[in-house]
């Protein structure tokens, strides 16, 4: 009875919320509507005050809160209540493989973004990374679109637990920076459904997404903000979204097309607001007869809904808080568990504190701070402790901390540079141990820029290298939201772990994991390939293209490409160390199959034991395998992940549920999944490579 009662008044506020809706419609002019589709400022739109509606405050994400920008000159504002918590790059939040951690990582980020008084947060993106060189992969989360699913669905939810609305983006096939504005991107249907729609279609249909945001690029020859197949045929008529499509700034390109294709709202940086594709060409096409008021009514009646979801014509809507104690707690969890240790012969790390009476830090990322660059991400951080900070604040007063910056992003001077690389290897030879901290910065992982290439810049091979030579136990910690090339350094370094731009507390962090504080658990959500010539969009030619850019790579991204062409990677998908050891065994599969060979489902379960003397966690890794099938298919694709925390001598039975959608593939002549009644293959492992068991299904 009460669930009947509860379903009731749910049904009844729905349409009291609907009729509220056509009312505040009815008593709008032309006018008041327009304003409500297009911009005001760069981030809001304009509210219609005489009737109480609001206006839509949009803020930046995934890093944090964006500064707001002065209305008429589009520049940053200079208040001291925009300083906010840096929060770790998306990249990095995939790398804990943790739903949970991606769910409160969300939830901070949404209650900083309603503390801030915005109401949509412009995240997460979840764009596949297709290419290392890509400036926006930090914003992005992985190669593998599974992985992507589960952790946007949970970012999502725990964002729009504020009263917020996430604004995932860029929808779709945004994996470049160069020629973004333009460039024109062609793939077949199967890889469209295999690899880059999924994240999107999880978003709306699993984490309820209340608004997306259309990319700058052309798909299939129309700008995916006019793309009638995208936003109409896909968005709102398959998927059944309802709620607001958003243009990146300055994508819309013709106001018919847009408007017919389905986008809501008209946004861009520009201070002459009848110059909006949404402002006087709307209003003129309307008054002449050339595009209905009932669409934009419907434009209006969605932004509405929303506007009603979030609660923002509601006294009981949350307040949001930002600085906050317990942000900070959970963005240093975040980055914690984000950390990965690629390598770490001769047990190198943990690094024995209490034995370590002098120690060198270097490298100019050690004493950097990053907060503030990256194009979107940017954000006016509180405070950012750098890996230096984070470990003269672990160590303190016992140990003697000598820094040397070793490199310099901005010095060209060769005697200068040379000083710089004496001093640090001066440094180094000097001490008990040594922790270089290099990489990349935002002029290389940044919005609007693709890299050239994927090696060390400020010449850090040479200087890592030498440091090396005079100490082979040197820690290299590598610093970027993308892959690097290792190789000419890799074999000499026995301790090398990857370090993204972690936020606020990534410094804290980092010192937590190398001391042993904190065993590392993160793995790689994406390839490290040995060199860009291993990449397939190099290998098949078409990346970043002209006016078109082809993806003949097809479904054969990351993993899926280098594990089927036999393409040896650096380090594989999947791939991290822990402190201690674990043993997978006792593999059982259930298989339940439905009538005629049209599909199955199968409950696959493992013991996993912590066989080594200190607490880690581990990420159980499930991947299926068709031998034989009519079409081609990757040698294994990514279908399940669960990470567990265990105690020495813990075990635990990890349980995977998989349905026919887990071994079906995309048909491009049938337009639709198909299921083949064949022998499939069940891995689990603890990377993409290291397979511990097999079963046959």
């Amino acid at each position: 009875m009460n669930n009947k009662i509860k379903k009731q008044k749910k049904l009844i506020n729905d349409k009291d919320i609907l009729e509220k809706i056509e009312k505040l419609i009815s008593l709008m002019t032309l006018e008041e509507k327009i304003h409500m589709v297009h911009g005001d400022n760069v981030y809001n739109t304009k509210g219609v005050e005489r009737l109480g509606i609001p206006p839509l405050r949009m803020s930046d994400g995934p890093m944090g809160v964006r500064c707001d920008f002065n209305r008429d000159t589009c520049t940053n504002t200079l208040y001291s209540n925009e300083f906010v918590l840096s929060f770790p790059c998306s990249t990095a939040v995939a790398a804990t493989w943790n739903t949970e951690l991606a769910y409160l990582h969300g939830k901070t980020l949404g209650s900083e973004v309603r503390g801030r008084g915005k109401d949509i947060s412009l995240s997460p993106g979840i764009n596949i990374q297709r290419t290392p060189l890509c400036g926006r992969s930090f914003e992005y989360e992985s190669e593998d679109p599974h992985l992507i699913s589960k952790m946007a669905v949970q970012i999502i939810k725990g964002l729009q637990d504020n009263d917020i609305a996430a604004c995932v983006k860029h929808f779709i096939a945004n994996n470049q920076e160069e020629n973004r504005y333009s460039v024109n991107v062609e793939m077949d249907d199967r890889t469209l459904h295999e690899i880059y729609m999924p994240a999107f279609k999880a978003a709306i249909l699993e984490g309820n997404c209340y608004s997306i945001m259309g990319a700058y690029n052309k798909f299939r020859g129309e700008f995916c903000c006019e793309n009638n197949y995208l936003q109409k045929e896909i968005l709102r008529e398959e998927w059944g979204f309802d709620g607001i499509s958003i243009s990146d700034w300055c994508a819309i390109h013709d106001t018919r097309k847009a408007i017919n294709a389905g986008t809501d709202i008209d946004m861009k940086v520009d201070n002459n607001y009848d110059g909006y594709h949404y402002a006087k060409p709307l209003r003129d096409m309307i008054k002449s007869g050339e595009i209905s008021e009932e669409i934009l009514n419907g434009m209006v009646g969605r932004i509405l809904k929303v506007m009603f979801k979030l609660k923002m014509f509601d006294e009981s809507r949350q307040k949001g808080s930002y600085n906050s104690i317990a942000n900070r707690e959970a963005i240093l969890k975040v980055a914690r568990e984000s950390i990965i240790l690629l390598k770490n012969d001769r047990k190198i790390l943990p690094l024995p504190k209490e034995k370590i009476k002098k120690i060198a830090i270097i490298g100019e990322n050690a004493d950097r701070l990053h907060a503030f660059g990256g194009g979107s991400s940017e954000v006016k951080a509180l405070y950012e402790i750098t890996p230096l900070l984070g470990i003269s604040m672990y160590l303190g007063g016992n140990t003697e901390i000598i820094y040397s910056q070793g490199y310099s992003s901005k010095e060209t001077n060769e005697q200068s540079i040379k000083i710089l690389s004496d001093n640090a290897c001066n440094a180094a030879s000097n001490c008990d141990a040594c922790i270089y901290v290099g990489g990349l910065n935002h002029d290389f992982d940044t919005e609007s820029a693709d890299r050239k290439d994927m090696k060390l810049p400020y010449g850090q091979y040479d200087l890592i290298k030498k440091l090396l030579k005079i100490n082979s136990n040197t820690v290299i910690v590598n610093m970027s939201g993308s892959p690097v090339e290792m190789g000419e350094w890799l074999k000499d370094a026995n301790a090398v772990v990857q370090y993204w731009y972690s936020g606020s507390e990534g410094g804290t962090a980092l010192a937590e994991v190398l001391f042993g504080m904190v065993n590392p658990s993160g793995k790689l959500p994406t390839t490290f390939p040995k060199t860009l010539e291993d990449t397939p969009a190099y290998r098949f030619g078409e990346y970043p293209g002209d006016e078109n850019v082809t993806y003949k790579e097809g479904i054969f991204v990351g993993y899926r490409y280098y594990d089927t062409y036999g393409i040896e990677p650096e380090f594989c998908f999947g791939h991290g160390l822990s402190y201690t050891t674990f043993e997978y065994r006792n593999l059982k599969t259930k298989v339940n199959r439905e009538g005629d060979g049209r599909g199955l489902s199968a409950e696959i379960s493992i013991s996993v034991t912590n066989t080594g003397d200190m607490a880690g966690s581990e990420i159980v890794q499930l991947y299926v395998s068709i031998p034989e099938s009519s079409v081609e298919r990757p040698t294994k694709e990514l279908k399940g992940f669960k990470k567990i925390h265990l105690q020495p001598g813990q075990s635990e039975i990890v349980a995977f549920s998989l349905d026919t959608k887990d071994f079906s593939y995309y048909s491009t002549k049938d337009s639709c999944w198909v299921y083949e009644d064949k022998p499939f293959n069940i891995y689990i492992g603890s990377s993409s490579r290291d397979i511990r068991l097999l079963a046959d299904i």
